[in-house]
């Protein structure tokens, strides 16, 4: 029997991938009509439907771990004892998808003791015994160890939709190995993950060279000897971990079942029970696609979705449907993609000059493999030639794309400029809906225009591997999204702020920041004999050692031998994070305590560090990626690495900031920071006379307000009482109840409602303010910055108090916020184009929180900082002074203020 004629066995890792969705999607978008979470169940069903549809097995079971006690844990404590706790969210989660496959008619087993790895294994034996080729979709490597000719392992590369085919080939051109072998080398190099340390020094390069030397985890070993150098020396002193991790990540593969693999053919679904489980998860969308796929015959079709649908809190019904079938039409979309052509150069180049027009361009191997134009009636494929004439069109620009700032940088690594764009749908969907669960074109195209894509490859979803189509979604999107942000008063904030910022944003990422590797390094040397030591001494006050990063370890050692009462009660007893492990110390004062809270300080430290190290390219600078579209209100977040999670408000925070320098050629960096940027708006928008007044008046602002409430003069206004006034100034900005505000200053309920009653006699116009916030959000259904930008809040009417509560702390927030996003923003753009206006050379590098960080160039230093500080101090006219901070330094540290 030919491969292709064998049944196929799909085997998934039910936790693994739960777990995996439930990052992947946010779940706060994710709720049923009880208010219960359920991002995990949906995005598990998708990914498992996606496989369903492309594989097409024969046979399918889910395995799920029953606890993290296994027999590994028995002779390995802290084995994965370094996986956090399970958040609150994916709480009850687990229990809805087994109930969800159930009504599937899809088999799921779970054995005490033993992890959902094992019972894999065993059967993914059984299934190459019965003559089956086995899919086994797990996000643990340990899994790769099964891969046969028949066994293919499906490995998550990011959230759960893009899946890698893992088989022997796959395993040995990324680790240097082949399958069978790759436990020996985690076994050598230790797994995180798992909570096994490796061999001190050896990395997974070193350990897949001495398996291609010696043959075997037991070869190197015997040959241990012959190994020269300080790895010879790790490896002969800690021999034994490998071996001790080798015996801890075997599978098993003989463990017995109470049915056959035969038991575990697919059938058609439980009809009904699957109607009444998915209602009760609202899932009516992924309902339609189960039934379409499984329903009474359990057929299959070849159709692939590769995207999430919009499910929980489910606004797609039947009207809704008819509302985008009737925009479509006004708008005069097709209900389905045109037929591709490839064409030369030119005619994608009249193409663009008529107007309308997108691009989508493919980048493989350092050069430029594929193109695609087209507008929303046609859509044309690049035929290959003249790639020079190809450039110049791409750097002339004057066409839309999907996020243009990421293009740009892909064409910027290979030598290349993209002209100004004419749109950004990504930008444009974004600004339609911040906080969508899945900003991508193909769900976007669903959702707005009721236009379903198909695809056969359910991975190829914004790979580009179509150029035409992806051109073809991108200006379908811009025919829809400009008429909608015409209607929300929002084309403003999309032309002047998010477009232009895009642009400035790209050559911030391209330019980056010089680094001292040096200072860094040292840094890093520091902190990492810091974290020992304090570890040591934690390990003196109790009297043994304890992986400090093990909650059920801490667990044991707090609650049980020291016999503390903790404070917040979790599925696997007290709580041991950083919120409840200061509270307790609060309460008792214990030594270990505060080594503990020390300890998870130094080593967040040294995380950041370690972080920003990996991060420095070849050129000597760190270039961080800025995303427009990471937050609701329009603050730009920064990734790989984040720089705004460097802490500003430590004194070792603060260090590590020396780190980066102003580089050859510039004499010094300069930093420009919003003072109070966030309060001042809210003094504006509440429009009161007590906080205007402060401000204009050039007072210090919580000594001021202090002033009032306490009933005394500024000057007399201590430390404890201004401490307070600030924390509650700051809360109200952010939602802060009584309960909050009594946590956060340590003081009771009774004395923090007095504080905010104080509060609001003096400044009524602030309580006035923050009620009309909300009513205005709840009849609107969302709140609005001065600029227009908007964000919707339909959680303001939930029936559940919690829901309802953290949509009204966020909608007390989003307009101030949202407002000084815009604020900032514009100050950026504005500072950008007037540095290029007058030819300077000093260069803008970093936008963090409310500050811009400039390289100076010789002789600038003036010109910058008057340049600087007008520009964002008059930006915009509020009816209290915006102020400015100009802090100038050979390093950012220095540079602070």
């Amino acid at each position: 029997m030919s491969s292709l004629q064998k049944p196929t066995l799909l085997l998934i890792d039910g936790h693994s991938l739960a777990f995996r969705a439930f990052y992947a999607l946010s779940p706060d978008n994710f709720k049923n009509a009880q208010g219960q979470h359920t991002n995990a169940v949906h995005g598990f069903i998708s990914m498992m439907l996606n496989i369903l549809e492309l594989e097409k097995p024969t046979h399918l079971c889910v395995a799920f771990d029953v606890s993290r006690e296994s027999f590994r844990t028995i002779e390995l404590p802290e084995y994965k004892g370094t996986r956090g706790e399970t958040p609150e969210e994916f709480l009850g989660q687990t229990e809805l998808l087994v109930e969800a496959l159930n009504a599937m008619n899809i088999s799921s087993v779970s054995r005490q003791n033993f992890e959902a790895d094992d019972l894999l294994a065993s059967l993914a034996f059984q299934g190459e015994q019965a003559g089956m080729n086995v899919l086994v979709v797990s996000g643990d490597r340990d899994t790769f160890q099964l891969i046969r000719e028949t066994v293919t392992v499906l490995y998550p590369v990011k959230g759960v939709m893009n899946l890698a085919r893992m088989n022997d080939t796959a395993v040995y051109e990324k680790y240097g190995v082949h399958a069978i072998q790759y436990p020996e080398l985690a076994a050598l190099v230790g797994e995180t993950s798992d909570n096994l340390k490796g061999i001190p020094g050896v990395g997974p390069k070193t350990a897949a060279k001495w398996i291609q030397q010696f043959g075997s985890l037991t070869a190197i070993l015997e040959h241990a000897s012959e190994i020269p150098g300080k790895v010879g020396e790790s490896l002969r002193e800690h021999q034994e971990l490998a071996v001790r991790n080798r015996r801890l990540n075997h599978l098993l593969t003989d463990l017995e079942f109470d049915f056959s693999i035969e038991d575990l053919k697919l059938g058609p679904v439980n009809e009904s029970a699957l109607q009444e489980v998915f209602a009760k998860l609202s899932f009516r969308t992924l309902l339609t696609r189960v039934l379409k796929l499984r329903g009474s015959n359990g057929s299959q079709h070849n159709a692939i979705r590769a995207e999430i649908e919009p499910d929980s809190n489910p606004a797609m019904d039947s009207a809704q449907s008819t509302a985008v079938a009737a925009k479509r039409s006004v708008i005069d979309l097709p209900t389905e993609p045109p037929k591709a052509q490839v064409a030369n150069l030119e005619t994608l180049l009249n193409l663009i000059q008529s107007g309308g027009a997108a691009i989508s361009i493919e980048i493989a191997e350092s050069k430029i493999v594929g193109c695609g134009v087209a507008t929303k009636d046609a859509r044309f494929t690049w035929d290959g030639q003249d790639t020079a004439g190809l450039i110049v069109l791409i750097e002339s620009g004057g066409f839309s794309a999907w996020d243009s700032k990421g293009l740009s940088r892909r064409l910027n690594a290979i030598g290349l400029k993209l002209g100004q764009v004419s749109d950004d749908a990504l930008l444009a969907c974004y600004l339609n809906d911040p906080v969508a669960k899945d900003v991508n074109p193909d769900a976007m195209l669903r959702t707005h225009a009721g236009i379903d894509i198909i695809r056969e490859d359910a991975n190829q979803l914004l790979a580009e591997s179509d150029p035409s189509l992806d051109a073809w979604i991108y200006a379908c999107l811009m025919a829809v999204m400009i008429p909608e942000l015409e209607g929300q008063d929002a084309l403003g904030v999309y032309r002047d702020i998010e477009i232009p910022a895009s642009r400035v944003l790209a050559a911030m990422e391209q330019r980056g920041i010089a680094i001292d590797k040096g200072i860094l390094q040292a840094q890093f040397e520091d902190l990492t004999e810091e974290v020992n030591a304090i570890a040591a001494q934690a390990y003196s006050i109790i009297g043994h050692e304890v992986n400090l990063a093990s909650p059920k370890q801490l667990q044991a050692v707090l609650f049980e031998e020291l016999g503390m009462q903790g404070t917040r009660s979790v599925k696997t007893g007290f709580s041991t994070n950083a919120e409840a492990l200061a509270t307790l110390f609060e309460q008792t004062e214990h030594p270990f305590l505060e080594r503990l809270l020390a300890h998870r300080d130094a080593s967040k430290l040294k995380q950041i560090a370690e972080t920003l190290m990996k991060a420095i390219e070849p050129d000597g600078r760190i270039h961080t990626s800025y995303s427009q579209v990471g937050t609701s209100t329009g603050r730009l977040s920064s990734e790989n690495p984040n720089l705004q999670n460097i802490p500003i408000k430590t004194v070792r925070g603060q260090k590590l900031r020396s780190a980066f320098i102003a580089g050859k050629d510039f004499e010094t960096l300069l930093t420009a920071d919003y003072s109070q940027i966030e309060m001042r708006i809210m003094a504006h928008l509440s429009e009161d006379e007590g906080l205007i007044q402060a401000f204009n008046a050039g007072e210090d602002l919580h000594s001021f307000v202090g002033s009032r409430i306490y009933g005394v003069e500024p000057s007399e206004v201590d430390a404890g009482m201004r401490s307070k006034v600030k924390a509650m100034s700051y809360g109200l900005v952010y939602g802060l109840s009584e309960f909050g505000l009594g946590r956060q200053l340590r003081i009771t309920g009774a004395e923090a409602k007095q504080l905010m009653s104080d509060y609001f006699a003096r400044f009524g116009g602030v309580k006035t303010y923050l009620d009309q916030v909300v009513q205005r959000a709840k009849a609107l259904g969302y709140t609005a910055t001065i600029y227009g930008r908007r964000r919707p809040f339909p959680d303001l009417n939930s029936k559940i108090f919690q829901v309802r509560e953290n949509a009204r702390r966020a909608a007390l927030n989003a307009p101030i916020q949202g407002t000084a996003a815009d604020v900032m923003k514009l100050a950026m753009i504005k500072v950008f184009d007037e540095m290029n206006a007058r030819g300077l050379k000093s260069e803008l590098l970093l936008q963090v929180h409310d500050e811009l960080v400039f390289a100076v160039a010789p002789g600038e230093l003036e010109t910058l900082t008057k340049l600087a500080t007008e520009t964002m101090r008059d930006i915009v006219i509020l009816s209290v002074p915006l102020e400015v901070h100009i802090g100038v330094g050979a390093n950012w540290e220095l540079a602070g203020h």
